[in-house]
């Protein structure tokens, strides 16, 4: 076989011109979803468009003019659109010139509500503030210590990023509309419980609930990958993609999967772990307490683990992981054969992963992404070319995989994403939202 072109690189695009949120086709929705309000569905494609004038909008969503005409007016009196130049319409105070009456936009009046995005890690917690349009306004990280925390260790931690973040920019609590939060392992969406995460010392039952106790505030919580995958979805390339998978490979081994448009989260909402499916029989010990993980041969903490016996640095493993890792990715640069073997072997593993995300669900595009894809011997084009190797494709062209180096902040990104889109549905969507909290 063949091997396949290099992996396609991309880097987050400019979305502030662009809009954001996913660009829907007229009656491009999942099989047995309800259908949403005019109102929401004329809300969110100005949203993803950035900017659109009344008429454009009539003839790509399929709706007469006098539907559009009337509910858009309502949405501008209720102070969720406003009009602008169509000639400029990201700077609706900028001059006109010329005669006659200029042509006339919608966008989202974007300081209508604010929202903040959260992820929180194993080594670091990174918050996104953004408007209603989805643009960023600003960012903040903060360090943290690589150990199992207590659930109300780990909301402490969380309120007091949020509160600097705030902090930073002269608001509180009260002007913010609605918290995403993501973080590792087995989060259920709907139910705000996380039986398991390797951050926790034990499972997070009503994790949701402690949060929105602790900030007074609507709190929404997903699995990371999720949130990686929704900042695609949202932001990225996958944002004209109807079915489509993430895969992240840091500290643990993620996937999120697109299918029609729609973040699929399974049944349960515990669905789509890649890192814990199994390739090796009573293999190696994954932090799951299982063995044989995808994530024990390829995650940060399993190279870090096969580096320290490689470098003979069993000390530096505990203290500094990541460190180890690039001192192992600078030898394996200068050809020290037993820092090549341990990415050969990571690569391996990765390749049978992905081939079974190929296979199971046959998306148009498989991403790589997250905030550290520097380690190119996991998915150099002998990887893929494996990968594809090990995939039955028959006549058709193979997956295609593309590679997205974001930077830490993309997890916050997304979970501004999961605000956004809660925030949506509670506004103008037909659910209820649910009951305010009190601060």
């Amino acid at each position: 076989m063949t091997a396949p072109e290099g992996p396609t690189r991309a880097a987050l695009p400019d979305a502030l011109s662009q809009g954001c949120g996913p660009l829907l086709a007229a009656g491009a929705t999942a099989p047995g979803s309800q259908p949403r309000p005019l109102r929401q569905v004329l809300f969110e494609h100005v949203r993803a468009q950035g900017s659109t004038t009344r008429a454009e909008m009539g003839r790509a969503l399929g709706v007469s003019g006098a539907s559009v005409s009337a509910v858009t007016a309502e949405l501008i009196a209720e102070g969720f659109l406003r009009e602008t130049d169509a000639s400029d319409p990201f700077e609706s105070d900028s001059p006109r010139t010329g005669r006659g009456r200029p042509p006339v936009a919608l966008q989202v009046a974007a300081e209508a509500h604010h929202v903040i995005g959260v992820k929180l890690g194993d080594l670091r917690h990174t918050a996104v503030l953004s408007d209603f349009a989805g643009r960023r306004i600003a960012d903040l990280t903060l360090p943290t210590r690589p150990i199992r925390k207590s659930a109300p260790m780990l909301v402490a931690e969380a309120r007091a990023l949020i509160d600097q973040l705030l902090a930073q920019q002269g608001m509180g609590r009260a002007q913010i509309s609605g918290i995403g939060l993501g973080m590792a392992g087995m989060v259920d969406h709907a139910s705000g419980d996380v039986p398991w995460s390797p951050m926790l010392d034990a499972p997070g039952h009503g994790l949701r609930a402690q949060f929105e106790a602790a900030l007074g505030l609507p709190v929404h919580i997903d699995n990371d990958a999720n949130l990686l995958t929704l900042a695609e979805l949202w932001f990225g390339s996958g944002r004209g993609t109807s079915d489509f998978a993430v895969v992240t490979i840091e500290h643990g081994v993620g996937m999120g999967l697109v299918l029609f448009n729609q973040l699929y989260r399974g049944a349960r909402g515990l669905g789509m772990e890649l890192g814990h499916t199994k390739v090796q029989l009573d293999g190696a010990l994954c932090r799951c307490g299982k063995r044989g993980c995808l994530e024990a041969y390829v995650a940060d903490y399993a190279l870090a683990r096969e580096a320290a016996t490689a470098l003979d640095q069993h000390a530096s493993l505990a203290e500094s992981p990541l460190a180890l890792l690039e001192d192992l990715f600078a030898e394996a640069r200068r050809g020290n054969e037993a820092a090549l073997s341990i990415f050969r072997r990571a690569g391996r593993f990765l390749a049978l992963g992905l081939s079974n995300v190929a296979q199971i669900f046959d998306p148009e595009v498989i991403i790589l992404s997250g905030g550290r894809m520097q380690f190119d011997y996991l998915y150099e084009r002998e990887v893929l070319a494996e990968m594809q190797a090990m995939t039955l494709t028959g006549a058709r062209a193979p997956v295609r995989v593309e590679i997205h180096a974001w930077g830490d902040l993309v997890w916050a990104q997304g979970a501004v994403a999961l605000a956004l889109g809660q925030l949506t549905e509670a506004l103008l969507g037909a659910q209820p939202a649910r009951p305010p909290l009190s601060a």
